[in-house]
């Protein structure tokens, strides 16, 4: 007996990496499992019908589409705008594609993006720490930053795919890394790969593409050079070419590209001073707006706050690394250190701030993770990002909108059973015109009820049949356009303005409860009279 267990310690220690990884990747799991504990709930009961994040329904129904028949058989878009070929969103549908291949392989349920999101943050996970292999003291760090940073935990119980974005950017950052220790071309294969599908799903993430550039350029000189732009400028086009053709119009534009306008309108030098202007008005917004976040008086403050001690970290840790030519961990500060200022321009030239902010978080995530291989003595570093993240996301978070799980609830469930039979007998989908207007129903963003603004409670359009689209439309533009609308459903607020508006244009309504209200708009009734 003695002997085996001898053995199997011997053996243990072989594969102490892979047991390091294997019990790391299932810290997220663990992550969602205590944070559902101390809400006294369980991971089973988080529904996307209870959340308020409206984006959600979008992606998810978007997803559900494609899974079942390999595009939504209605357009997906913005005041009824939508794609010039196909049916999806204002958003590169590249960016769902982990979940598409999920819900082709597993089924696609209300609890798939979850899991999916759980799944990816467990594998990123488990091949940093194979192919970094970082020490225990590393390990330990690593643990407690990803503990503190508690959005990650909320993005991953979410129908959100930031955790898409996350788990690409650990898994670049980890190969990055195994190429300083080992080169391999398969390395910078994948590398460019990953990187290119990053940037199809959001534009600013093609900043991880240039250290694999430079790493190109260092091994092949002119030739790597050219390669890079040529593999860089071929994903842009590619990306403009998705932006262009299966793309909705969202209901305003989703980058300002006035500073760049400038340059061509009035000159260089009249775009460099502009530039300069806005970096200084808008990054002077963002102080105030980090200053919110401190005080616990803003969320998306919060993570302006995370992101911006991590860039002070980075700067600091590069000077320290430069001073002692420490040159692996030189290139790697180093050039997150240039990504993080590179989208902080981005964010204060193009995003706003609010939508913006969220962005942020794929970046924090690659900090998160370079901090904790940084060997300092005390881990000063680590403790201060530890000791932030405590204080804004453990200590003092604010807003229940963006922090709070949402759980189901008998009565949200009795309500999604009434919603699920009113929408499954009525709304038929069409599949004689793909895709066609007839399988869209319009979610009329908010409207007023007496002197009261109200949103209108979308989350039982998760119940719609698969395959539909949906249009989110203000209500201005539907009181300006009743008669001209294509789509032939709509959801709007009960009692409100509209509501009362349908019922004097003669609309069909087809199901009723005391904050939601579905037609049948009498146009579409008219055509297919026709």
């Amino acid at each position: 007996m003695a002997d085996r267990f001898e053995q199997f310690v011997s053996k243990a220690k072989q594969h102490k990496d892979l047991w390091k990884a294997v019990m790391m990747a299932f810290l997220p799991l663990l992550c969602c499992v205590m944070a559902c504990a101390l809400e006294g709930r369980t991971l089973g009961e988080v529904s996307l019908a209870a959340g308020e994040w409206n984006d959600e329904l979008f992606y998810y129904k978007l997803v559900e589409g494609t899974v079942r028949f390999g595009m939504p058989q209605g357009y997906f878009g913005f005041n009824e705008s939508h794609a010039l070929i196909a049916s999806f969103a204002a958003w590169s549908p590249v960016l769902v594609l982990p979940w598409i291949l999920w819900g082709k392989i597993l089924g696609w349920s209300l609890s798939s993006p979850i899991y999916c999101n759980i799944f990816l943050m467990m594998a990123a996970m488990f091949l940093f720490v194979r192919l970094v292999k970082p020490g225990w003291k590393q390990l330990g760090i690593l643990s407690l930053l990803y503990v503190f940073f508690t959005p990650v935990t909320r993005y991953m119980l979410s129908g959100m795919p930031e955790c898409i974005c996350f788990s690409l950017v650990i898994i670049v950052l980890a190969l990055e890394i195994s190429y300083l220790e080992k080169e391999h071309p398969a390395k910078l294969v994948l590398l460019f790969v990953l990187t290119s599908l990053m940037t199809l799903m959001r534009p600013y993430l093609l900043l991880f593409m240039f250290l694999p550039g430079w790493f190109w350029m260092r091994k092949k000189r002119l030739a790597g050079a050219l390669g890079t732009l040529a593999v860089m400028g071929g994903t842009g086009a590619v990306y403009v070419l998705i932006s262009h053709f299966f793309s909705a119009e969202y209901f305003t534009p989703l980058f300002d590209t006035t500073w760049a306008a400038t340059f061509f309108t009035e000159g260089i030098l009249a775009g460099i001073k502009y530039v300069i202007w806005r970096l200084l008005y808008v990054g002077w917004n963002f102080c105030l707006i980090m200053w919110e976040g401190l005080r616990g008086n803003l969320f998306y403050g919060e993570y302006f706050a995370a992101f911006f001690i991590l860039l002070l970290i980075l700067l600091i840790q590069t000077v320290r690394n430069f001073r002692r030519k420490e040159k692996k961990q030189l290139v790697i500060n180093l050039n997150l250190l240039l990504i993080f200022a590179g989208m902080l321009a981005a964010l204060l030239l193009m995003y706003k701030m609010q939508e913006g902010s969220k962005h942020l978080l794929t970046f924090v995530m690659a900090g998160i993770y370079a901090v904790s291989l940084m060997e300092t003595r005390f881990y000063k570093k680590a403790v201060a990002v530890g000791t932030m993240f405590a204080f804004l996301f453990v200590g003092t978070p604010v807003d229940s909108y963006e922090h709070q799980i949402p759980f189901t609830s008998p009565e949200l469930e009795t309500r999604e059973e009434y919603w699920q039979e009113i929408l499954a007998e009525n709304c038929e989908l069409d599949t004689t015109l793909i895709p066609s207007f007839d399988n869209v129903i319009i979610w009329v963003f908010n409207d007023k009820v007496g002197e009261e603004e109200l949103l209108t409670p979308y989350q039982m359009l998760y119940q719609l049949p698969e395959g539909f689209g949906v249009s989110c439309c203000y209500s201005e533009f539907i009181l300006d356009h009743f008669d001209e609308l294509q789509s032939k459903y709509l959801a709007v607020v009960a009692g409100g303005e509209i509501d009362r508006l349908c019922l004097k244009k003669g609309a069909r309504e087809l199901g009723r409860d005391q904050s939601l209200v579905v037609y049948e708009l009498p146009q579409a009734e008219k055509r297919s009279g026709e």
